[in-house]
């Protein structure tokens, strides 16, 4: 019962319930050594009871993050403060001159009163708290003195109630960057073919939104680790994908004979891509992306770019400093900070101060490649909004970082060391999943009023129309897997849900974002709810759209949620042709993936298939005779856009009928997970520019372009 009762008040499950009439029991060395990562010594009897007292012993005035909905009743930990006491709100600084600070004594009906959002109508007096005045959206110092001269501080988040909502229907491309080459990429594609998709499909289809993949900045290494959901940092994106040509300084650049080398180079990787059945070779890429950017970094800037530079550095602080700093010991020491030196291994020790002036030069030159991607992510976005997309880019957030990279560097103190990410063990994978991430530690972002999380979140959405955020779940729990334990031995961490979801609010209202959450998968009850009521979308995949409380069949389009992305595919799922023809099957077989025989495999994929096509058929989606793939695929999207989803999304290689999936999870290097272009049916790359010439795509389209107004012509009205 101690152990339990201890792991309770720190948020460490001690069971749980992969299924309604299931409940598994933690084993109790889990719970010992993920309280021992929160800092809680809970290794012997006394131990737990030494930790437990001391625990119920430490009576807080306020808990050190307090969360005030705009137009909702103040929270239990304003309104349980004892009448009298005097309570102080002291604005966070907002680039002008300092707001004054509010102060008001809580009077006996704390509990009735309501902070008024700062866009709302003026609030009635009678509601208000004697002398408050509604502290505007944000991050602000909070202080409490009670009449018996009891004090406490801590953080105040003040938020909207929902984030900014998307249009009431559009449509985009779900797409990995890297696989989307152009005439002009440089082996993978990049920021300029991203800023063209968005322009072309934005003008020319109409389309809403282009989703990507986390851009974030990799771990570098021999290979480096493709995957875009495992990087180094979630702050900072990766000047790999950077459109060289696009950086202005590159057509002042002496040495032009070097730089036309590395461009016949590149021209040789996308050739060897896009024609010899080569795999994108992110390290060739940035072997050549490099040379040349450090060509571009010896030319002067302007004195406007200087300043514009000399700005970003200063917005970014510490953060960026720290980045760079890891970058250029990275290059020096290896990629992995666990085996440098061990003064190097504290960002804020002496040594590291010396190895900052030491590699001043590389540090400001880390420091100018993130700029010039910030830079080639604004202007991406900004060609999304001038082609009309009413949402632009929608990046994606990781759900974790790199254990040996910058982020868990330079933010020690916030991650649970010896711990990592996963899934538990479901109806899908029996064994649980080990995503080798290390979690943030719920203590430590709650007694910094979660500034490595507000941090993260404003420079995603500065360039950003919506975010989505994978593995949405997050923000209420994640299951902590002890270091050289099978997932199976892991056990959920409750984070403090409001607070985050608080956090995420008044980012991207800051920065009117819209928010897609990734809630697939093993979804604890309420946490759809939760994020409904805050106005972040979930996402909704069409083959998991099934009446799971009736009868188990396709759910009909008018029985899904509204506030959603729906789509067909996922980048961790087969694509819609592979899934209509059974392909993914035979390559998971291939691979050695099944875990029954493959023809019951094949049996129970097919049926499931048919019972979606039968619908399609019945709903006329699907016209009688025409069962080919490519009509198939384009019944599929017609069914998406009969939904009341917000947000239609397509999977773009869907619309060239590729057949491979882009990852496939529970490989390694049996598959070529994120190393792939896209391509045809027949397993040919195409082009950005075959791809906006393509009949199967203008076809497919068609169909989820609403209906345009008839244009009347001169003298007659309009039908």
């Amino acid at each position: 019962m101690g152990l339990s009762r201890l792991a309770a008040l720190h948020g460490v499950a001690t069971s749980y319930s992969p299924s309604p009439d299931v409940t598994v029991s933690v084993p109790d060395d889990t719970v010992i050594a993920v309280l021992a990562a929160l800092g809680v010594d809970a290794g012997t009897p006394e131990d737990v009871r030494r930790s437990l007292v001391a625990a119920e012993s430490r009576s807080r005035l306020l808990p050190p993050t307090v969360v005030v909905w705009a137009g909702e009743p103040l929270p239990p930990a304003l309104t349980a403060l004892p009448p009298g006491s005097t309570v102080t709100v002291e604005p966070e600084p907002a680039g002008g001159p300092p707001a004054p600070a509010t102060s008001w004594k809580v009077p006996e009906a704390a509990s009735s009163w309501k902070l008024p959002g700062a866009a709302e109508a003026a609030p009635d007096p009678a509601e208000l708290p004697p002398g408050w005045t509604p502290p505007p959206y944000g991050v602000h110092s909070l202080h409490v003195r009670t009449p018996e001269h009891h004090e406490a501080t801590a953080t105040l988040v003040a938020a909207p109630a929902r984030v900014p909502q998307p249009p009431e229907r559009t449509h985009g491309f779900l797409v990995q960057l890297y696989s989307l080459l152009s005439a002009r990429s440089w082996g993978m594609g990049d920021l300029g073919d991203l800023a063209d998709l968005a322009a072309w499909a934005g003008r020319t289809l109409g389309s809403g939104f282009v989703q990507v993949n986390p851009l974030h900045a990799a771990v570098p290494g021999k290979p480096t680790d493709p995957s875009p959901y495992r990087p180094s940092s979630r702050r900072f994106p990766d000047p790999v994908h950077l459109h060289v040509e696009s950086v202005p300084e590159y057509g002042h650049v002496h040495d032009r004979a070097t730089l036309d080398d590395l461009r016949q180079d590149a021209a040789a990787l996308s050739e060897a891509v896009l024609n010899k059945g080569a795999l994108i070779d992110r390290d060739a890429v940035w072997e050549l992306k490099r040379q040349a950017l450090e060509l571009i970094a010896q030319v002067p800037l302007t004195p406007g770019r200087r300043a514009a530079y000399c700005d970003f550095l200063a917005e970014q602080g510490q953060a960026l400093e720290d980045h760079a700093l890891w970058c250029a010991l990275a290059e020096v020491h290896g990629p992995d900070w666990h085996s440098w030196p061990e003064p190097l291994r504290d960002p804020r020790s002496p040594a590291t101060a010396r190895a900052r002036s030491e590699l001043l030069d590389r540090v400001d030159l880390h420091c100018r490649l993130a700029w010039l991607t910030a830079t080639q992510l604004a202007d991406a976005q900004r060609a999304a909004e001038d082609a009309g997309m009413e949402v632009g880019i929608v990046h994606d957030l990781a759900v974790g970082v790199h254990p040996a990279g910058a982020d868990t560097w330079a933010q020690q103190d916030a991650f649970a060391h010896g711990m990592s990410v996963g899934a538990p063990p479901d109806a899908f994978n029996a064994r649980g999943q080990d995503w080798g991430l290390p979690p943030w530690r719920p203590d430590a972002l709650a007694a910094t009023g979660y500034a490595a999380f507000r941090g993260l979140l404003r420079g995603l959405l500065a360039h950003a129309g919506a975010l989505r955020i994978d593995h949405v779940m997050g923000l209420f729990r994640l299951w902590w897997v002890p270091e050289g334990r099978p997932p199976t031995d892991g056990t959920y961490v409750a984070y403090d849900a409001e607070a985050m979801l608080a956090v995420l609010v008044l980012e991207a209202h800051r920065a009117g974002s819209a928010v897609v959450g990734e809630d697939l998968g093993t979804v604890e009850p309420g946490v759809r709810e939760a994020l409904a009521r805050r106005g972040v979308l979930g996402t909704s995949v069409l083959w998991f759209e099934r009446d799971w409380d009736g009868d188990g069949r396709p759910l009909a389009p008018e029985k899904w949620r509204r506030d959603c992305l729906a789509t067909a595919t996922t980048h961790d799922l087969p694509s819609t042709a592979a899934r209509l023809t059974g392909d993914h099957v035979t390559l998971r077989h291939r691979l050695g993936l099944l875990t029954r025989p493959l023809e019951e495999e094949l049996t129970e994929d097919v049926t499931g298939t048919a019972e979606w096509l039968a619908l399609l058929a019945r709903l006329r989606m699907l016209p009688e005779g025409d069962g080919n793939e490519e009509a198939a695929v384009r019944a599929v999207h017609r069914f998406l856009r009969a939904t009341p989803a917000r947000m239609t999304g397509v999977w773009l290689p869907d619309t060239v009928g590729d057949r491979r999936p882009q990852n496939l999870p529970g490989t390694w290097d049996q598959y070529p997970n994120w190393r792939l272009p896209i391509a045809d049916p027949e397993g040919h790359p195409v082009t950005l520019e075959e791809i906006a010439a393509s009949p199967r795509l203008h076809g497919l389209m068609e169909v989820l372009r609403p209906p345009k107004a008839r244009t009347a012509p001169p003298g007659e009205r309009p039908a």
